[in-house]
This record gives C-alpha cells, sequence and structure tokens, in this order.
C-alpha cells in the first residue's frame, strides 16, 4: 500500500505535538460518555507531559496543556476541565501595542537614571546628606560621560549641571570640588581594585625567593 502524503491528510492544527497527537484528541472527541472523555482526556495530557518538548513548560503552567487540548480540539471538547475552559477568541486577539518611554532626557550622555537620582537627593533635608548625594551624583554623572566620549568633563561643567537639574537645590562650591578632587575619587577607587599585583612577585613570595636550582643529578654515560 502506498503511503499516505501529508499534503492529503488533514492539518495538524498545533504542530509541535505532532499528528498522533491530534488523532487521539479526534478520538477523545468521538467517545460519547463524558466521564471517559474526561479521562482519557487526563491520561492524554500525562503522556504529553512525557513525549512532547513543550511539556517541560507545563510543569510552571499547567493550564496551558488543557488549553492547547481545546484548540486541537477545535474548541469542540466537552470534559470536566481542572481549569477554565478557553474561549475561542483568544486566538484572534492581537497582542497589546508595546508602549514605549516617551520621557525627554535633558542630557542624554547623563541618561534619565541621573535626573532621578538628583530629584531623589533634592528630598534629603539634611544638608550635610543633600552635599554627599549631589558628589556622587557628580562621580556618576562623570563616569557616565567617561564612557561615551574620550575628552574629560570638566568639573565646573558638572557643578553647573546639577544646579540645573536640580533647579537650583542642589549646589556645590566648585573651589572645593577641584581642591579636594571630589569627582576623581570614584576613578582611584575603581584604579585600586582593578590593580593586581605582578606575577613575579608573588612567585618569588611562594619561593621564599629562593633562587632556582638545577637537577643535582646529572646523566651520565652508558660506556662509562
Amino acid at each position: 500500500m502506498i503511503g499516505e502524503y501529508n499534503t492529503s491528510r488533514e492539518p495538524i492544527i498545533l504542530k509541535e505535538y505532532g499528528r498522533n497527537v491530534q488523532k487521539l484528541v479526534n478520538y477523545i472527541r468521538s467517545i460519547p460518555d463524558k466521564e471517559k472523555r474526561t479521562q482519557m482526556a487526563t491520561t492524554l495530557i500525562e503522556l504529553i507531559k512525557q513525549l512532547a518538548p513543550v511539556s517541560k513548560e507545563a510543569v510552571e503552567n499547567p493550564q496551558r496543556m488543557w488549553d492547547d487540548l481545546y484548540i486541537m480540539a477545535d474548541f469542540n471538547l466537552d470534559v470536566n476541565n481542572p481549569f477554565t475552559t478557553p474561549d475561542r477568541t483568544i486566538l484572534f486577539k492581537k497582542p497589546r501595542k508595546m508602549e514605549y518611554p516617551q520621557n525627554d532626557v535633558r542630557y542624554r550622555h547623563y541618561g534619565k537614571n541621573i535626573e532621578r537620582l538628583v530629584l531623589e537627593a533634592t528630598k534629603k533635608e539634611d544638608p550635610k546628606e543633600r552635599e554627599e548625594a549631589a558628589i556622587y551624583i557628580g562621580k556618576l554623572m562623570k563616569t557616565f560621560y567617561g564612557a561615551w566620549n574620550k575628552e574629560t568633563l570638566d568639573d565646573s561643567v558638572i557643578v553647573k549641571d546639577i544646579g540645573i537639574l536640580s533647579k537650583g537645590k542642589l549646589t556645590l562650591d566648585l573651589e572645593k570640588v577641584r581642591e579636594e578632587n571630589l569627582f576623581e575619587k570614584l576613578y582611584r577607587e575603581q584604579r585600586t581594585k582593578t590593580q593586581r599585583p605582578q606575577g613575579n612577585e608573588n612567585r618569588n613570595q611562594q619561593r621564599g625567593n629562593r633562587p632556582f636550582k638545577k637537577n643535582r643529578h646529572q646523566h651520565r654515560r652508558r660506556d662509562q
């Protein structure tokens, strides 16, 4: 008997489960007794969990297997579903349009998060805490700017931008910033953390600075 071509067969609704599962679903629909149909549907679900690749997701979302069962049955399946019976309209629902953030960023080289930090810093009532927050924000601003530009950003620009972003609520003494190098500490800390000791020094310490000794056992000639 010549084999059947797929083009002449009934189309598969969910191809990830295969044709045999589709045939079993069709058979379950033809069973007249509802209790028997429910029993066979539950058995088929357990079989799918063992055979189908998509069964891994069933552990986290078991309702999906039952929803797929109804989809393969063309929503014409009368069984005792342990979950809410899906509606046919779910197949034709369009996904909700993804809304992109439309917030304007005043200084793109700093990013939106800097503006959020400035806003939080302005809420601090203690002047010392506000100053410490402004200094830390200045470090971040210089870091972010240096990540996208080769030039070094002058401290006066950062102090001015902090004042603009905070609407004058965060102020820093430029002379103090330059004298104490407040915006440069972040770079120094990073270099200290990433600096590694020399490999030769480590080896010398492990050896106790002992010189390398050659093997004392020399090979002798066989004729000696």
